[in-house]
Formats: C-alpha cells, sequence, structure tokens
C-alpha cells in the first residue's frame, strides 16, 4: 500500500475579476445601459491564483505552506477540501478530510455549541456513537464547558475556534488542513493546537498547515512548500522554505538586500568641515543576505570621509524604537574603551553587535560624532531605519515580539528540589 495519500498534478485555478454585462429587460439593467458611454461587452480580466501545482505527501507527513497573502495558499486548500473544482488537473486524495479554512466552518449560528459539535461531526461522516465517544474530550480541548448550551453566534471568534479545531482535530480525520484561522485564537491556545496536531502527525495522521508564523511552521513541519504568485517556488526542508520566503519577500519589503534605510536628508547634514558620514550598511553576520532576527549578530559599518585629523575621536550610536524612546547607547569611548588614534584617513568604523536583544518591530539609529572626547562634531537622528524579524529562539513555538517586552535576555531555566 503506498503511503502517498495526497497527490497533486499540475493543479490550477483561474479566476475571472470581472464578468461579462449581459443585456436584460429589468428596470435596472435599462437604467445602466441608458448612463453607459459604451453599450459595448466588458472585458473580463483573468486571474491564474494556482498554475502548474504539483507535489505528494506522505502519511503522517506535517507540511506547511507558505507564502505571501494572494499567493494561492487558501485557494490550494479549498481545493483539496472540494469547496472549488480546478480549472485544470487534478489532486487525489486517500482518506477522510477534515478541515479548518476559516472561523466556524460548519457551524450553524443559531445552534448551540453542543449541537454544533454533532451537525459539524456529522458533516465530517461520523456515526453518532463516534461522536458521543468524543464529546467530552472534544468539550474539555475546546474549554467552552459553560457556554456549551449557548448559541454558537454569542461566541467571540477566539471561542468559535477552539470549538471548531477541537472538532476537527477530535473525529479521527485521516487528512487534516488548518489555515491561517490559528491566528484568531491567543497563544497559550495556539501552543495547545500545535502539540495536538503533532501528537496525531504521529498516529499517522497527515496535516497540512498554513501559517505566517514562522516559528510555528519550523516547530511543527518536517517540510515545507513556498508558494510565490500561483506556483511552488521551493518544496523541500521547512527551514529553506522559510528562508526562501523571507528572501522573497524582500523584493517588495526592504529597499536593499538586508532591510534597513537611510535618510539622505540627514546624510546630507552629517557633512560637517573637514568631515562627513558618506555611507552607512548594516550586515548580518549569522544569516548573510536576510534581515536582521531577534539573536542574530549584527553588524553596522560606518563609512567616513576627513580631511582634518582627530585624537581619540568617539562614535556614538543611540538605538531608538518606532516611537523615538531610547533603548540603548553605545560608543567606542568611554564606554567600550576602544580607543581610535589620530583618525585623519578616509576610512570605515565596525560595530558589532552579538545576539542582538531586540524583538520584532522596526527601530532607528541615531549617529553621532565627538572629537577629543569633549564635544559633538556632529549628531544625525534617526539616519538609519531597520526592522527586525522575529524568532523562535527557544524553540516554544512563540516568535519574541513587542508582547515580552521591548528587548529580550539570553537565559536559561533550571529546577531542582530539596
Amino acid at each position: 500500500m503506498s503511503d502517498v495519500v495526497i497527490k497533486v498534478e499540475n493543479l490550477s485555478k483561474q479566476y475571472n475579476l470581472g464578468e461579462l454585462h449581459h443585456q436584460t429587460n429589468s428596470f435596472r439593467d435599462k437604467v445602466t445601459s441608458f448612463f453607459k458611454k459604451d453599450g459595448s461587452p466588458k472585458k473580463v480580466e483573468t486571474l491564474w491564483a494556482l498554475k502548474d501545482v504539483s507535489f505528494e505527501v506522505k502519511r503522517g507527513e506535517i507540511l506547511g505552506i507558505i507564502g505571501r497573502n494572494g499567493a494561492g495558499k487558501s485557494t490550494l486548500l479549498k481545493i483539496l477540501s472540494r469547496i472549488t473544482k480546478p480549472t485544470s488537473g487534478k489532486a487525489l486524495i486517500n482518506g477522510r478530510v477534515g478541515n479548518l479554512l476559516e472561523v466556524g466552518t460548519g457551524f450553524h449560528p443559531e445552534l448551540t455549541g453542543r449541537e454544533n459539535i454533532y451537525l459539524n461531526s456529522a458533516i465530517l461522516g461520523m456515526k453518532k456513537a463516534e461522536i458521543s465517544n468524543k464529546f467530552d474530550e472534544i468539550v474539555a480541548f475546546a474549554e467552552i464547558e459553560k457556554f456549551l448550551d449557548t448559541p454558537v453566534k454569542r461566541y467571540s471568534s477566539g471561542m468559535y475556534v477552539r470549538l471548531a479545531f477541537a472538532v476537527a482535530a477530535h473525529l479521527e480525520p485521516d487528512i487534516l488542513l488548518v489555515d491561517e484561522v490559528l491566528a484568531v485564537g491567543d497563544a497559550q491556545f495556539q501552543k495547545k493546537c500545535i502539540g495536538k496536531m503533532g501528537d496525531e502527525a504521529k498516529k499517522g495522521k497527515t496535516i497540512l498547515f498554513v501559517s505566517h508564523n514562522m516559528a510555528a511552521v519550523k516547530n511543527l513541519c518536517q517540510s515545507g512548500i513556498y508558494i510565490q504568485f500561483g506556483k511552488i517556488a521551493y518544496h523541500g526542508s521547512t527551514e529553506h522554505a522559510v528562508d526562501c520566503y523571507i528572501r522573497g519577500n524582500l523584493v517588495k519589503k526592504y529597499s536593499n538586500r538586508i532591510g534597513y534605510s537611510i535618510d539622505e536628508k540627514a546624510l546630507m547634514e552629517c557633512r560637517t568641515k573637514g568631515f562627513e558620514i558618506s555611507n552607512v550598511e548594516i550586515f548580518n553576520l549569522s544569516t548573510p543576505d536576510l534581515p536582521v532576527a531577534s539573536g542574530d549578530n549584527m553588524r553596522l559599518r560606518i563609512y567616513y570621509r576627513t580631511s582634518l585629523k582627530f585624537i581619540s575621536p568617539a562614535f556614538i550610536l543611540i538605538l531608538k524604537d518606532q516611537n523615538g524612546i531610547e533603548i540603548f547607547r553605545l560608543s567606542n569611548m568611554p564606554i567600550s574603551g576602544y580607543v581610535i588614534n589620530n583618525l585623519f584617513k578616509d576610512g570605515y568604523v565596525d560595530l558589532e553587535i552579538k545576539s542582538l536583544p531586540l524583538v520584532k518591530g522596526t527601530y532607528y539609529i541615531d549617529l553621532g560624532f565627538v572629537r577629543e572626547s569633549v564635544e559633538w562634531y556632529f549628531h544625525a537622528e534617526n539616519l538609519i531605519k531597520f526592522d527586525v524579524e522575529g524568532k523562535d529562539i527557544y524553540h516554544s513555538g512563540l516568535e519574541l515580539d513587542r508582547s515580552r517586552g521591548m528587548i529580550w535576555i539570553q537565559h536559561s531555566w533550571k529546577h531542582g528540589e530539596k
């Protein structure tokens, strides 16, 4: 018996962005036609949401599907769920499919949580005895005991997700399709869901997981597909798929290769008599050609030109968040004790920061130059703007972001008993 449970061959899906205007005899159409300057049919624009997509998924595999909004991820899952038909190609599925593609899929708003469990389970093809067997387990996982007999139209989006996932995951589907809908739930429940999906995969269940949470994808998935403009740009290891996704996003997201920009006006204002900052570069020493992320090693290179001689000058960096709040400042003198003797030729200064202690977000850098440790020679505010990507540093399934503070401290925990 083959281990392949999903086989997709040359799958394509085309959508019409407009439609032909057919003349009818309704009053509305006659009025519309009267005011139209051109009575010719409207040209139909088409969009290929998917184009010649082919891949296989084996039993027990957790496949991450990533890509930008509009790349075709959700369209792919809808075809696999038989919600929509492909324009061409085919998808062969061996097993019962459970899906969680949008909040409250298959729920009736007027029915209670209890009634919807039975209804949703019946839609998945379960018998009443099977549903009753799993009922208490579903309710406990969803944490909705108090609201079990309340119509789901009164549920919050988070409660919808908890119940929908509990039903989809506990009713023994052979294949589980999960879209970005889990992002609606709280962090603790997301972690609980990821743990449940991992447990189901160990039992031989196959899971396709669509998410923009790269930490969760890396933590959960054994392989990954990166979709770009409706085509598979990469299919292979999860790590490489995520790297391709980030690299592919650089074209739109960043002005250059590692995600920083320089305020040219502020750079011009740096030019004082006999000395100027000519350029600044940021390098990711941990993963070259990718934007810096929490915990990466970063190098800031400051290029300068000078026609004067400076004795023991100091370069000063002030790092601020997007609200202008200073996070820290660094300088070669006197803080770091690195002396630059007799600066009198064009050159550069490198500042390296190990294990960047910043969480995901946008930051600004002020640069200053002090001569002879006495007076400011210049001070350029907001000279550099750069982004820091989130990273699952502790392999917990959670990225470092502002909900966990402004900076992070490298640390570890231990526990002992007397």
